[in-house]
């Protein structure tokens, strides 16, 4: 086999054009089919030269022996890497950006970020957050739904909304609850929730008579999970059912089992988790999955991993065939990518 690990600019052109041609006709490309691109000006058996030592170094297969060349996972990384490089363009990520920045919650994003990497691919869009292990509090509220039963919400500086519905023995009236509401928010808004734990525990043990009652039921609803936040990775799918418009050759059974990977939130996060693995805001790109699932094995994976200013790490993911729309997955991360870290904490 060669050992050629660089390819020259004509030969990396060369294979971005069987790529694209096998992308769009999902057969074999012959040299005769490159040839007649007027770009290149080169006989067929000058194509020939070119597709076999593609063929050495690992870029391309051949099927049958009079068969045309069809590309490798590895042809397909080498081509996603040349439209990495494109810039994504301003209006596209102002446009995403003002999209995102309507939606109150980090939740709420993540579910739109999640329905624009579908709208825009028309594949499978994935979005992963996983909250910083330092959250920073922003505020607190605490409404009555009746006598004894309040909903508890914690909101954090990058818009992680927590929320829970406790049922108190004794009850606890809408002045009572604004009391403590700005007694927390006024105290410890900006503090890292884990301090806030500390200090709020210290003065509680601390407290004067004055403010007795008030702190006795904020004892009440702190130990019934006040500022208790989640720290589970929120993960979102959307566009499953585009896949079933690609033909995969699957058997129905072959089918049923790829969907029910997909389904499985624990499997979408190991599958970002061990194929994003690229620096912070580089696109990364893994065809073909079968070595996680056998099911997946005909998918391929494209994404990107930024961080928000307020301590979130976002994954964002276009899952689709291996004769997906590359360009097109490639532009929506990094256009959903840029808008998302460009939003304010």
């Amino acid at each position: 086999m060669s050992t050629h690990y660089e390819l020259s600019a004509r030969t990396g052109q060369i294979l971005c054009s069987i790529v694209r041609a096998y992308i769009d006709s999902g057969a074999p490309v012959a040299s005769s089919a490159i040839s007649r691109l007027r770009r290149y000006q080169l006989s067929s058996a000058s194509i020939r030269n070119v597709m076999s030592e593609l063929a050495d170094d690992g870029y391309l297969s051949q099927p049958h022996h009079s068969a045309g060349r069809v590309p490798t996972p590895k042809a397909f990384q080498k081509y996603v890497q040349g439209l990495e490089s494109k810039r994504p363009h301003k209006e596209q990520v102002s446009r995403i950006r003002e999209e995102l920045s309507e939606a109150g919650s980090l939740n709420e994003r993540i579910e739109r970020c999640t329905n624009l990497l579908t709208e825009m691919t028309q594949s499978v869009g994935i979005t992963a957050a996983i909250p910083a292990a330092a959250q920073v509090l922003d505020r607190i509220e605490l409404i009555p739904l009746s006598e004894h039963r309040v909903l508890m919400i914690v909101v954090t500086e990058d818009k992680l909304v927590s929320d829970k519905v406790v049922f108190l023995e004794e009850a606890a009236s809408q002045s009572e609850l604004e009391t403590i509401r700005n007694y927390v928010n006024q105290n410890f808004s900006g503090w890292v929730i884990a301090d806030v734990h500390a200090e709020l525990r210290r003065r509680l043990q601390q407290a004067s008579a004055a403010y007795d009652e008030i702190l006795r039921k904020l004892v009440v609803l702190y130990r019934k999970g006040l500022l208790a936040i989640q720290r589970e990775p929120e993960v979102r799918m959307e566009g499953a059912s585009n896949l079933v418009s690609f033909d995969f050759h699957f058997t129905r059974e072959r089918l049923r089992e790829m969907f029910r990977a997909l389904e499985e939130k624990k499997r979408l996060l190991e599958l970002l988790e061990k194929f994003l693995e690229q620096p912070a805001g580089k696109v990364g790109v893994k065809v073909g999955l079968g070595e996680e699932d056998s099911s997946l094995g005909q998918l391929s994976l494209i994404g990107i991993q930024v961080a928000s200013p307020g301590g979130i790490s976002a994954k964002f993911a276009v899952l689709g065939p291996m004769r997906m729309d590359y360009e097109r997955a490639v532009s929506a991360v990094l256009h959903v990518g840029r808008a998302f870290t460009s939003l304010p904490s």
